[in-house]
């Protein structure tokens, strides 16, 4: 429930969302067609820790000190000896350089590096397959992510979908915009064009095929 009502405050009111949902079949074909993520954003992305996320703490040299944790809903972090890191917010490597100036005071030079292998992630930190997906969910973002990456990692579309007329929802600066997708194109017939990259935050509705 907590993540979901996050999904509605980023992308707008339940009603817009559903109604969107709701019309995609009889005019996804309307949108624009999105052929590029805009210059820069996904180029220079890091992954944000978020509250719920589980890391790995690894101390080099000193393995007693190394351990796994999740952030708590407060976005603080407690590792071995230092408690109530603030991790929400930071990238990994922002954070071992916190945990690192914390374990000075008991190992001489720390060399910590910290991993994310658990990812709770917010609406801005991932990408969302919704409707006719094998298994719709909600991926973790990852640099250089691309359209038919996603649908490999959701198991493709069911034999209800309407491939052709799906949507891409999408927010950059400040507006949210959607664009038409091509799966049936993508998936079935190989057309490498239609693929492309991905943003941290996008949408993907794959709508049901009205016959």
């Amino acid at each position: 429930m907590f993540q979901f009502k996050q999904i509605v405050k980023y992308y707008g009111s339940l009603a817009g969302v559903c109604l969107l949902g709701l019309t995609l079949g009889a005019c996804g074909s309307q949108y624009p067609e999105a052929t590029e993520a805009p210059s820069g954003l996904a180029d220079n992305y890091e992954y944000v820790i978020g509250p719920g996320d589980t890391m790995e703490v690894f101390v080099w040299g000193n393995p007693d000190l190394s351990n796994t944790g999740v952030v708590r809903p407060d976005g603080m972090f407690t590792t071995r000896l230092v408690e109530n890191i603030k991790a929400a917010g930071k990238t990994s490597s922002e954070l071992a350089r916190e945990v690192e100036r914390a374990y000075s005071n008991y190992v001489k030079s720390p060399v910590v590096s910290v991993i994310v292998n658990g990812f709770s992630g917010m609406p801005e930190q991932t990408v969302r397959v919704v409707g006719e997906a094998a298994v719709p969910r909600s991926i973790p973002y990852s640099k250089g992510m691309s359209l038919l990456d996603l649908m490999i990692a959701v198991g493709g579309v069911t034999e209800f979908a309407d491939g052709n007329g799906s949507v891409l929802v999408r927010r950059f600066g400040g507006e949210q915009k959607s664009y038409s997708l091509r799966l049936d194109d993508l998936l079935k017939d190989g057309d490498i064009s239609a693929n492309l990259p991905l943003m941290p935050g996008d949408v993907v509705i794959i709508s049901e095929s009205w016959f």
